[in-house]
């Protein structure tokens, strides 16, 4: 049984800010907050280890497609599968639109509870929220 998950957030800051801040690896885990760690492992390929309720996972994603102030996109290559796209839209010279999607395959009690009871949507919501909390702070010089 496959899921998705697509989440949306307009957000106070040009593109351009919403872009620097999700292309910077570094970043992930102040906004994100399941992930633990990334580490780049070459150019295309990232090491990531996910603290979620119940349960701890580490995989390996790989870029499939970037395009700068426009699209990211990853699947997975190493332990967990799944497949996801972040998109970028500008409002106007001010505030743009982040859409997350995601598709996956709950693995485990835990995983199908989270799909059936829409908890992924919550967190990845949540997540948003955070994310927009960072861009508009960092659009507004208040780091």
């Amino acid at each position: 049984m496959s899921s998705s998950i697509v989440e949306t957030v307009d957000i106070k800051a040009p593109v351009a800010i919403s872009w620097a801040l999700w292309s910077d690896v570094a970043r992930w885990p102040r906004f994100l907050s399941h992930v633990q760690r990334v580490d780049p492992l070459d150019e295309r390929r990232f090491a990531w280890q996910l603290a979620l309720p119940g349960v701890d996972k580490v995989f390996v994603a790989e870029l499939t497609e970037v395009v700068p102030e426009d699209r990211i996109a990853w699947k997975t290559t190493e332990g967990v599968h799944h497949a996801g796209v972040v998109t970028f839209h500008r409002l106007d010279d001010e505030s743009s639109r982040l859409t997350l999607q995601i598709e996956y395959d709950p693995q485990g009690f835990v995983e199908h509870l989270g799909a059936l009871t829409n908890l992924d949507s919550v967190l990845a919501n949540y997540d948003l929220g955070e994310f927009q909390k960072l861009a508009e702070r960092t659009a507004a010089g208040d780091f």
